[in-house]
């Protein structure tokens, strides 16, 4: 039997901070703020080879955006937007072009899983980057206790394997976490409260989306919960 695949959503990341259940027990979340997620396309299987929705996100200034994006937003009756994103979904998933998807599209205690660009630290070394635990403390070893060692062999094959486990850049990459239980939505405040921590710095732009590993709730509205307003 085929997974349902709906749309996910694009939100920002606000920060982290605890919340407190009815034991009293602080549960660690981070609050992600969803606003302005518009509908700015289909794409079909019988004509473009899969099934997926474009959504815009965020309001940009006009002359702040590329002509083809005000093309793509003025077609659709829609403010030029920040971000634009395709979401892979299920046949028949597609959405009402024009409409703006609300934080109610997810609901309560339902697993998610979140994509975002992961915090760059720069060139690290291989105990920070690897958690390798290092040289030891003493033994004759001098001003190297933090180096990663040796890092290859001797004569044969004379040369260090690819993908060795060695210093280099750390962050900056593409990051999912799966099964991020969602704690709390605020439809007024348009923020959902994630258990747990998302990859990102503070106002990155992170992608929510039902979890690939779990059945989508019975609850959950399909294709997707609009806005009143529209």
């Amino acid at each position: 039997m085929e997974t349902v695949r709906r749309t996910g959503l694009i939100a920002t990341k606000i920060g982290m901070t605890q919340i407190f259940d009815a034991t009293g027990e602080a549960i660690p979340v981070t609050l992600m703020h969803v606003d302005s997620n518009f509908v700015l396309g289909n794409k079909e299987k019988n004509k473009d080879g899969y099934d997926a929705v474009i959504l815009g996100y965020g309001k940009a200034k006009p002359n702040r955006v590329s002509k083809p994006v005000k093309g793509q937003c003025s077609k659709v009756k829609v403010e030029p937007v920040k971000h634009i994103r395709e979401f892979r979904v299920s046949g028949g998933a597609q959405l009402e072009v024009g409409k703006q998807v609300i934080v109610s599209h997810f609901v309560l205690g339902q697993l998610v899983d979140v994509k975002g660009t992961s915090i760059g630290k720069g060139f690290a070394g291989a105990m920070k980057r690897h958690n390798f635990g290092g040289l030891e403390a003493s033994h004759g070893v001098s001003v190297s206790h933090r180096s990663h060692g040796s890092t290859g062999q001797r004569q044969d094959p004379g040369k260090v394997f690819k993908n060795k486990k060695m210093a280099g850049h750390l962050g900056d990459e593409r990051v999912t976490i799966q099964n991020l239980e969602i704690i709390d939505i605020n439809s007024e405040m348009n923020i959902i409260a994630l258990r747990g921590a998302v990859p990102g710095n503070k106002g990155s732009i992170v992608y929510i989306v039902d979890a690939i590993k779990k059945a989508v709730p019975v609850s959950a509205n399909f294709p997707a919960a609009y806005a009143e307003s529209n």
